[in-house]
């Protein structure tokens, strides 16, 4: 790992005197490509050099208790000072393991969010629009941009399904983990008995895919238009500016109808299918190499249950690393990071375990 981290050192200081070049700086694609990858090495390496510093007053000290003759007080300030660095060496050390860790490619990239009303009905839609206000909240305090693909609202202010799309730097990073099936266990507000119900929300987080990455074949694709229409008449129109795409190999079938502009839907609606495809086309290449496979805690199957929100209690559950937190209307007003952290610590040990057997 050291020698790695050695050469990747090396290459570390010429790139950052590239970046100096005037002749680098002049060239906008080479730059942004260096600034780049002097970025994704810096916490690298500055752990690394944090652990060479280490590893020299650990000698030292080492050096000074190996001689005979000093007295007491220095002697006991150099074991401090051998124990210290030997601890420091061994956490640093295992800090860097993980930064070395392969890097997700979608980690950057901004994300698409589908959420869907599941078992429950209308108590259902109405939790679909908490999971989207939570999500929305959590962007805002990230000062990412979000902005609505498509809607099919209800009559109650709820939504049978919702895409959305989150736009901003490590996005995917943060969000991959929400795939999955989300549980709601609460008194619905259309219960006059005051029972508990349990509904479900299926959420899926797509890296957003773009045209550079993934050029579809237009002869592919099957295209339809037709009048928008929503709840209570809302989006009603006379023209048909509603967009449905079907991407023929594969039969993946996307609508939208949020915008009044037919043009602007099917740009929207294009943008989804190709987030769907290059997830479907992720899943196939991950199926074929076992190496590659996503981790259980990784960004997860849509029909697995991933967490329960229980409010009698005011408890979240994560069932897959089995943390539950006592401050749901926190969590649900988009103070997740307590969640994220703990979702990607424990795929960094997974990963690391993984590397270890």
């Amino acid at each position: 790992m050291f020698e790695k981290l050695a050469e990747m050192e090396s290459k570390y200081t010429e790139i950052s005197e590239k970046l100096s070049d005037p002749s680098v700086i002049s060239d906008n694609k080479l730059y942004a490509r260096l600034m780049k990858d002097y970025k994704n090495m810096t916490p690298i390496i500055e752990k690394f050099r944090e652990y060479k510093k280490a590893e020299m007053n650990f000698n030292d000290a080492k050096e000074i208790l190996g001689t005979g003759g000093i007295d007491k007080d220095f002697r006991e300030m150099a074991q401090a000072e051998f124990e210290e660095n030997k601890q420091a060496m061994e956490n640093i050390s295992q800090e860097l393991k993980i930064l070395l860790l392969p890097k997700d490619p979608n980690d950057d990239k901004n994300v698409i969010i589908e959420i869907r009303g599941g078992a429950g009905g209308e108590e259902a839609s109405l939790f679909a629009n908490s999971l989207y206000r939570m999500y929305t909240m959590y962007a805002e305090s990230k000062g990412w941009k979000q902005e609505i693909l498509n809607a099919n609202p209800t009559e109650l202010g709820g939504f049978k399904e919702i895409c959305f799309s989150i736009e901003g730097e490590g996005a995917y990073s943060r969000l991959k983990y929400e795939s999955g099936v989300h549980r709601v266990q609460r008194v619905p507000e259309t219960e006059s008995q005051g029972r508990i119900h349990t509904s479900t929300v299926t959420v899926a987080v797509l890296a957003e895919a773009d045209e550079v990455e993934l050029q579809i074949n237009p002869t592919d694709l099957k295209i339809d238009y037709f009048r928008a229409s929503g709840a209570g008449g809302q989006h009603i129109n006379k023209t048909e500016s509603a967009v449905r795409i079907t991407y023929l190999p594969t039969n993946v079938v996307v609508e939208c109808q949020d915008e009044r502009s037919q043009h602007k839907n099917k740009d929207k609606a294009m943008k989804i299918l190709r987030s769907r495809i290059y997830e479907a086309m992720q899943e196939e290449q991950s199926a074929k190499i076992a190496s590659e496979r996503k981790l259980q805690v990784g960004t997860g199957d849509r029909s697995e249950r991933i967490r329960t929100y229980n409010f009698p209690q005011g408890r979240l559950t994560d069932h897959r690393i089995g943390l539950t937190i006592y401050r749901l209307e926190d969590m649900l007003n988009g103070n997740l990071d307590e969640v994220f952290d703990a979702l990607a610590t424990a795929d960094q040990a997974a990963k690391l375990a993984g590397q270890e057997n």
